[in-house]
């Protein structure tokens, strides 16, 4: 009995310099796996322009908006649309197209892809090496025998969501 009573002894020493050590720990963590800056409150994201030779008429709100919406709900900063942001988003969308692919036999396309092109510039006021200027793309393939303008919206909302993302991860995770 002795001898459970000394271990039991020492394991509850050992508890309580472990709960005293760690409550004078400070932990933080990132469900995002994010690296923002703690002093950092604002992120300014302007409006994405449409600049491609094939323009889709609601692609530049709705790109700027899906970007939006990714950053407010991943992280605890405030959009402002215009002044000075610890960090600041811009750019422009470059290309808009459409192109056939898997060729069947009769020359005919099996398959086409929409590609979305934006140029983004990321400006980071805490540290300007984390600041970049880069160009992005993704793209969707669909059936050639399905009206473009019938899945046109679902293939723009799944390339604004994996768009999105790659620049988020790039400007905020620095993946």
């Amino acid at each position: 009995m002795y001898k459970n009573g000394k271990k039991l002894h020492w394991v509850n020493i050992t508890l309580i310099v472990l709960v005293l050590t760690l409550s004078g720990c400070r932990m933080t963590v990132s469900l995002t796996g994010g690296n923002i800056n703690p002093n950092a409150k604002t992120v300014l994201v302007q409006t994405f322009t449409n600049n491609s030779s094939l323009v889709n008429p609601t692609l530049s709100q709705e790109f700027t908006t899906a970007l939006k919406d990714r950053i407010q709900n991943q992280t605890p900063l405030t959009i402002i649309n215009n002044g000075n942001g610890d960090y600041a988003l811009e750019g422009e969308i470059i290309n808009y197209t459409i192109s056939p692919i898997a060729i069947q036999g009769n020359d005919a396309a099996a398959m086409n892809r929409l590609t979305i092109t934006v140029r983004v510039r990321f400006t980071n006021s805490f540290d300007e090496n984390q600041s970049f200027d880069q160009t992005f793309s993704r793209y969707a393939d669909y059936n050639s025998s399905l009206n473009f303008t019938s899945v046109e919206s679902t293939l723009v909302t799944e390339i604004n969501d994996a768009l999105t993302e790659d620049i988020f991860n790039k400007a905020f995770v620095n993946w």
